[in-house]
């Protein structure tokens, strides 16, 4: 296991859910921890989108008028399979 850099911060939380969360044990900073950790995931995936709407756009369009390469196998007996 690769050993992180760890750095004190200062939050402002809820004094009841602080409260509960001492309560039942909950360690707060792991929490913390995790949850921002989800959040620069999401939004660095959202800034990838973003970045590269244009080319999806661009995809299907071409996809619009030239087909898929792989139209043959995704309507075959396994295609239900290629659809979202």
């Amino acid at each position: 296991m690769t050993a992180t850099t760890k750095r004190k911060t200062s939050l402002t939380l809820d004094a009841a859910s602080l409260d509960a969360a001492r309560e039942y044990g909950v360690n707060v900073s792991a929490v913390a921890d995790e949850a921002v950790t989800r959040a620069v995931a999401a939004a660095r995936q959202q800034k990838w989108l973003s970045e590269n709407a244009d080319a999806f756009s661009a995809q299907a369009a071409w996809h619009e008028s030239n087909d898929h390469p792989l139209a043959d196998v995704m309507m075959g007996s396994a295609g239900e399979t290629w659809k979202t």
